[in-house]
């Protein structure tokens, strides 16, 4: 049995690495290593995952059940897997204290370096640089086997870790367990930034332009009568969306593979806010009555396989003729192909206007690259900047391990002269930015606990966010949607900062 001491190391290891294919080796080692029951464990916790999915537990529990540290490593990956699958299943009266009954036990168990490892995995914060990418070319390197190979498994299979425990058992063998299917999901292709539509413009030429909604990204698979929809996490939420169903039995071909997104509407076609599409996704649903009451309404941009074919290695050109050539008029998402920045830029201007976040440029030769951020992919927003003041921040991990990284930011509230909070974010911040961060915070440091470091709020940041979303998490229940820092603002004091009444205007103009 593999200690859970060898991923910890690891996991230090790759930390540490700045070079990618360092960082491919050391997990390539350690994945060599495993008994076959134990990929799926390790895979997941250096990539910063449970097997279980949020434990939902928080710093201030896992404070409460460290009391010292075992002297030498003893426990086992199958040992802490069961362990976090226990923690998973406790729930109804007492489960407070039952989890942390059973979180201690583990606890006391764990050396200081295992202790640490597994808080920082527990509560999303194990950032050691083992990407998706990393992880695919690990374990393509574990196996000996040409790393396009193992990613196109991967795409099919819905995740590295299937495919890491066949080639790794079986070698190339392995391999020919996985192709695209029916009723089986596959991961999602997804996009890269662009900063505006002149430059996705040039960088692809002559583009298949789309609006881009903010809605739930979902894949159909129909086999005749039979229908399934998948989440872009790959859940099966067939039974929760049945105007989804009712749309893609209009579809001309028997058998279908279909990229798309579903969204509420209002009346005027103008779309809800996304927090209110995803409330048709819930674990206790009343489908007829959220139905009536919020209808979905679901728009394909993509098709992945057609009456037995697959599709995936078509250029995107075929890709949208044929989803045109399938479906009804009124459930493809609208499209433009034009290698013309003014009428590009009327598109998009369009879509904005309709309500929309904006436009998706895809390369006419692009395949379907599922489960990667493909470079033929690229996405034009409207992003809104807000200028906040730095409360607190967080220790970083990983590779920024001794620098305050992730910012507790709040807005100014003039009613009782303080900030309120709206949320956190450790992105778009460079290693220059890092450090000299940590030193101002550190020189207006209030007081600390274990994680985070409070500061006197003198420090004004620009930040960049897509939306405003109600968050019972935060004070003024409102949260930012994909905060990032574009630049600290020394000409700003803190008394200039934007105002939580500024920021509910925003929320409430979204909603209109």
């Amino acid at each position: 049995m593999t200690a859970l001491a060898e991923v910890v190391r690891t996991s230090a290891q790759v930390a540490g690495e700045s070079s990618r294919l360092a960082k491919i080796r050391r997990i390539a080692d350690c994945l060599r290593q495993l008994q076959p029951e134990e990929v799926d464990i390790a895979i997941a916790y250096l990539s910063g995952e449970t097997r279980q999915g949020k434990l939902a537990l928080g710093y201030a529990t896992l404070r409460a059940c460290v009391h010292g540290a075992a002297p030498a490593a003893v426990l086992t990956l199958l040992e802490v897997d069961a362990a976090f699958a226990a923690l998973k299943s406790v729930k109804g009266k007492g489960a407070a204290a039952r989890r942390s009954e059973l979180l201690a036990q583990l606890f006391r168990k764990a050396t200081a370096e295992e202790q640490d490892f597994l808080a920082r995995l527990i509560v999303g914060e194990l950032r050691q640089g083992a990407l998706e990418g990393v992880m695919l070319d690990a374990v393509a390197a574990a196996a000996g086997l040409p790393v396009a190979e193992v990613r196109r498994a991967a795409t099919f299979a819905g995740g590295v870790a299937p495919v890491a425990r066949a080639v790794l058992a079986a070698g190339a063998a392995g391999l020919a367990g996985f192709a695209i299917r029916l009723m089986r999901p596959v991961l999602p292709m997804l996009a890269q930034p662009a900063e505006d539509v002149g430059a996705a413009m040039a960088q692809l030429g002559t583009a298949i332009l789309e609006w881009k909604l903010d809605s739930a990204r979902v894949q159909v698979h129909k086999s005749g009568d039979d229908i399934r929809v998948f989440t872009r996490n790959l859940n099966d939420v067939t039974g929760a969306v049945p105007e989804v169903l009712s749309a893609v039995r209009q579809a001309k071909a028997q058998s279908l593979i279909l990229d798309g997104e579903t969204i509420a509407l209002r009346a005027d076609g103008r779309p809800h806010p996304f927090q209110l599409t995803m409330r048709r996704f819930g674990r206790k649903l009343d489908v007829d009555a959220l139905r009536n009451e919020l209808p979905l309404s679901v728009f394909f941009f993509d098709c992945l396989l057609a009456d037995g074919q697959a599709l995936v290695d078509r250029p995107a050109r075929e890709r949208h003729d044929l989803l045109r050539a399938s479906l009804p008029a009124g459930i493809v998402t609208p499209s433009l192909v034009t290698q013309d920045v003014e009428k590009a830029s009327a598109f998009y201007a369009e879509a904005l206007q309709r309500g929309h976040e904006g436009i998706m440029a895809k390369a006419m030769d692009a395949p379907y690259q599922s489960g990667r951020r493909g470079a033929g992919w690229l996405k034009v927003k409207r992003a809104r900047t807000l200028d906040l003041v730095v409360l607190a921040a967080e220790w970083g991990s990983g590779r920024r391990r001794g620098w305050l990284s992730n910012l507790h930011l709040g807005a100014r509230d003039p009613a009782s002269g303080g900030f309120v909070m709206l949320g956190k974010t450790f992105k778009g911040l460079t290693d220059e930015t890092l450090a000299w961060q940590t030193r101002e915070f550190l020189a207006r440091e209030a007081r600390r606990d274990d994680y985070t470091v409070y500061v006197r709020p003198e420090l004004v940041v620009e930040i960049a966010f897509n939306d405003l979303q109600e968050s019972p998490h935060y004070p003024a229940g409102l949260a930012l949607r994909f905060a990032r820092v574009k630049g600290y603002r020394p000409d700003k004091r803190p008394q200039e900062a934007d105002t939580i009444e500024t920021v509910r205007r925003i929320y409430e103009e979204s909603l209109s």
